[in-house]
């Protein structure tokens, strides 16, 4: 059997602060969602591939977690710069530390503390015409 990714959620404290990091910073694109009972986003990031920032309680802290994300829960975004990725980050002074396995990726966490990884395309076998 086979899958492909069609979307991950993604709780967070405030829409607006995070729309802020995802779509000022990272540059997602914001798309339709239906009108749930509750604050949100989604984000398109692929063809058939979003993040859905869900405005709810979370049960995890925001603090004590490990100062780099890819020992914690993540997940993880192929880039076709990761160069780029790390100018935005800079830019706007969001903290991020390269990957410990030598290869070309970072992490960064968001606002509410989710870590997100980003890896350079063709870094990753298969990957290498995900842009093209």
């Amino acid at each position: 059997m086979r899958f492909h990714l069609h979307h991950i959620s993604i709780l967070v404290s405030n829409t607006k602060r995070s729309l802020e990091f995802y779509c000022g910073v990272l540059g997602m694109t914001q798309t339709e969602r239906p009108n749930f009972p509750f604050p949100g986003a989604w984000l398109q990031i692929g063809e058939h591939q979003q993040i859905h920032l869900i405005e709810l309680p979370s049960p995890d802290p925001t603090t004590g977690r490990p100062e780099h994300g890819g020992r914690d829960r993540h997940f993880a975004l192929i880039v076709p710069d990761l160069e780029e990725v790390r100018k935005r980050l800079e830019q706007a002074g969001i903290a991020y530390s390269v990957s410990k396995s030598g290869r070309k990726a970072l992490f960064c966490r968001d606002p509410d503390a989710n870590a997100i990884e980003f890896i350079e395309v063709g870094v990753l076998p298969g990957t290498e015409h995900l842009f093209d």
